[in-house]
């Protein structure tokens, strides 16, 4: 693969420039019309007398304006795509530099009483979900949330091929990515799905051809007009009878009306991003099985999302009121966009669901596979059936860079429980949550931050953080206590990899040390396997009857009267604490 600052340089090189000749041929498309416009006015003015002439020049010109016209706007579209796709390229470049907190936090998708979703920064300023989300939907960003939260176990190889064949159409993600942001929308996929589901016919099914009908009649009147054969008045009677039988569905029209204003946009961005997927041949087997989503046996998924789309802009047309009154009058225009909107309900809206969740899915996976393309010194976890529940060489934070990040070999078995003492700010807690996100990440199907990693399959829950609640009249001491419950019988249920960070720290000391020993070794006793991060060197004393529990610290030392952290994981027993060292560091005591 190719280097991806290099790449993302190419994209923002190739599309300025692009963007640029394409500014360029605008203006003269700008001045092709505006002579076209003169030439044609001065055209009528000057054959005024023979108006033959005047017709045919009006025409000829009315149809090369409109053709220059057709040809700017299609300019217009790509110089739009050309620039959304100088913005992504210069965010990647930024991010690359690990510039990305003004970025989206994705904050309302934390959530205290998830398994672990509090605990490991994945939402909120400086998270994962800021770092890595790269969609341009709603629904699409929802959808990201939900995969970081999943906490899935199954399908994971599945994944994990998708993720890779994206990586390896970056160029084809972020054209996905610059053609969803190009159209707003104002109304949510599922706001539109349940209005579908819900949504009632209400013309009669013998008004499937009274347009055409009406509007050959229409034709004959005017016919029967123009020949002398009946009173020109009759139009204007004509009118009035296609203006009555508008009217008599005007109210549930105008009420179809103001839903279809509001999700015209969603389907038109819909069947873009559509016709992107059913253009891409996919190899793995979860992004062709999401392409069989959409394929249907008459015509495209983007294309009847395409015809819809029109119906629904035709329909919307009614607010210019000429066009109402002489469309309703002489062709029944509302009655006529109605059926079509109607019929395409009948045949399709049932499946919208399943397309919309296709689109949904690609938008959230191609943050995954942008984040694979950007972190090709990451590993795919080797999925194994048993051994180690992880066995990481060289693991270490994601969102720490490469200058900073220190890493360490960790391996666990299946059932072991490790114990990890370390002075304040010696990198326990971050290593927690290295290990954490490993898990996370892991089952999410993406590459992990490690040389090499082999991966038994588990489910995360953590204790971390707590917080006592005002609303809730609960304490600090409390909450904690109701965390671990939780914790207790999610793991009578399923597997679990557990992480706690200082447990009971609501308490004394002396109760502190004898509640933590009773808390880990009954989770020993269920066979748990997980990882304890404290202060308390008693908590260690358990290594030397349980078999399955482990010491591991992390250390620190004072060289020439400055403190140093080497964030290394090391086996035993932390002996060197720093906070009374800190304090008088910080000539807080003396």
């Amino acid at each position: 693969m190719k280097d991806p600052r290099s790449f993302y340089n190419a994209q923002l090189d190739h599309y300025t420039a692009k963007e640029k000749e394409l500014k360029q041929r605008l203006i003269t498309y700008s001045m092709y019309r505006l002579s076209v416009f003169i030439i044609t006015a001065v055209g009528i003015y000057f054959s005024f007398s023979y108006w033959q002439v005047a017709l045919g020049i009006g025409i000829a010109g009315t149809a090369v304006f409109l053709l220059l016209l057709s040809k700017y706007v299609d300019l217009k579209e790509s110089k739009d795509l050309a620039k959304a796709l100088i913005k992504i390229n210069k965010e990647e470049l930024k991010i690359a530099d690990n510039d990305y907190h003004w970025r989206d936090e994705g904050i309302e998708y934390q959530e205290a009483n998830h398994h672990y979703s509090l605990d490991l920064d994945l939402f909120g300023r400086g998270s994962f979900f800021q770092y890595i989300h790269r969609t341009v939907i709603q629904e699409g960003r929802d959808k990201l949330a939900d995969a970081i939260k999943a906490n899935d176990i199954n399908g994971i190889n599945d994944r994990q091929e998708a993720i890779k064949e994206l990586a390896s159409r970056v160029a084809w993600n972020q054209n996905y990515s610059a053609v969803g942001s190009l159209i707003k929308v104002e109304t949510s996929a599922q706001h539109i799905i349940n209005w579908l589901v819900r949504y009632k016919p209400f013309l009669p099914k013998a008004f499937k051809w009274m347009p055409m009908a009406f509007i050959g009649a229409t034709l004959l009147v005017l016919t029967l007009t123009v020949l002398e054969i009946i009173p020109i008045v009759y139009i204007g009677y004509w009118l009035l009878i296609g203006l009555g039988i508008t009217g008599l569905y005007l109210k549930q029209t105008n009420k179809l009306a103001f839903h279809t204003s509001k999700a015209k946009d969603t389907f038109k961005q819909y069947a873009q991003l559509l016709n992107l997927i059913e253009q891409e041949d996919f190899t793995s087997e979860l992004l062709q099985s999401k392409q069989e989503k959409i394929r249907t046996a008459d015509k495209s998924a983007s294309e009847i999302f395409k015809d819809f789309s029109k119906a629904l802009d035709a329909l919307d047309n009614r607010n210019n009121l000429l066009s109402a009154v002489l469309g309703n009058g002489y062709f029944l225009w509302d009655i006529m966009q109605v059926h079509k909107i109607e019929n395409w309900i009948s045949n399709y809206g049932a499946k919208v669901n399943d397309w919309f969740e296709v689109v949904t899915f690609f938008d959230a996976y191609n943050s995954l596979g942008t984040f694979a393309y950007n972190h090709q010194e990451h590993v795919y976890p080797v999925i194994k059936g048993s051994g180690s529940t992880i066995e990481a060489k060289a693991l270490g934070h994601p969102l720490l860079s490469s200058a900073k990040r220190v890493t360490s070999d960790l391996k666990i078995d299946r059932d072991a429980f490790f114990i990890i003492t370390g002075a304040n700010m010696a990198g326990k807690s971050t290593f927690l949550r290295t290990v954490s996100l490993h898990i996370v990440m892991a089952n999410m199907g993406l590459p992990v931050c490690a040389e090499s990693s082999n991966y038994v399959p588990i489910k995360l829950i953590t204790s971390m953080r707590t917080s006592d609640s005002l609303t809730d009249e609960s304490s600090y001491f409390f909450s904690e206590l109701t965390r671990l419950k939780f914790i207790v019988d999610a793991i009578k249920e399923n597997q679990y990899f557990i992480v706690l960070d200082e447990i009971l720290k609501g308490t004394n000391s002396t109760d502190k040390a004898i509640g933590s020993k009773k808390f880990v070794e009954q989770l020993v006793a269920t066979k748990a396997t997980g990882i304890i991060a404290t202060h308390d060197l008693s908590l260690c004393d358990i290594e030397q009857h349980l078999e399955p529990v482990k010491n591991y610290y992390f250390d620190a030392e004072i060289i020439n009267d400055e403190l140093y952290f080497d964030y290394k994981l090391k086996e035993g027993i932390c002996k060197n604490m720093n906070a009374s060292f800190l304090l008088k560091k910080m000539k807080i005591v003396e």
